[in-house]
């Protein structure tokens, strides 16, 4: 099993790179290929997908974004190329954040996410959260959405501002705010 390759990258393409590891090159699936350049060198972390039907090697440049791919993959209906894509719009602090704060719209931004497999991400993954602030308030994002449609939004309105807004340790008002402040300049 792999860990970890500490090499240069030689090539590089939308969803995979291929780096060189002495003399030996791996072709690596990658979450978001702009943060890496032909000619560096790197350390990625290696998970090694194996399935019935393919085996193939995904890279991520942290261990936490490790961990957030392998929490994602156990969740039911949610496989690797997901994940990969999921992570392509965010990475392991603002998914369990999200997750640790109930954030539904959030995750239903991420690509291949949408309604049921987000509501099952933070069924699955809610209780295997650690390094994330235990005092986050499940229902906060749920209580600043009904204040919302209270307030008279529509709920696409404000799904689409509360999916932007991630913001670690919030109290309701603060995201409230935050959501006041982007509905206003729609």
């Amino acid at each position: 099993m792999y860990y970890y390759f500490k090499g240069q990258i030689n090539e590089l393409h939308k969803d995979y790179l291929i780096i060189e590891v002495d003399n030996i090159g791996y072709q690596v699936f990658i979450s978001r290929p702009d943060e890496y350049q032909i000619g560096e060198y790197r350390k990625l972390y290696i998970y090694n997908v194996v399935r019935e039907d393919e085996q193939y090697l995904a890279g991520f440049p942290s261990l936490a974004e490790r961990q957030a791919f392998v929490s994602l993959i156990k969740v039911k209906g949610i496989g690797p190329r997901t994940a990969l894509s999921a992570l392509s719009m965010t990475n392991g602090e603002q998914l369990f954040q999200a997750i640790a704060s109930n954030n539904v719209s959030y995750l239903k931004k991420l690509p291949g996410i949408g309604a049921k497999a987000a509501s099952q991400i933070i069924l699955d993954l809610k209780g295997e959260l650690s390094g994330v602030d235990s005092k986050a308030n499940p229902k906060q994002y749920d209580e600043v959405r009904l204040a919302l449609k209270q307030l008279g939004f529509r709920i696409k309105e404000i799904d689409d501002v509360l999916a932007g807004i991630n913001i670690p340790n919030a109290t309701n008002e603060q995201i409230l705010k935050e959501a006041l402040k982007r509905l206003g300049k729609k």
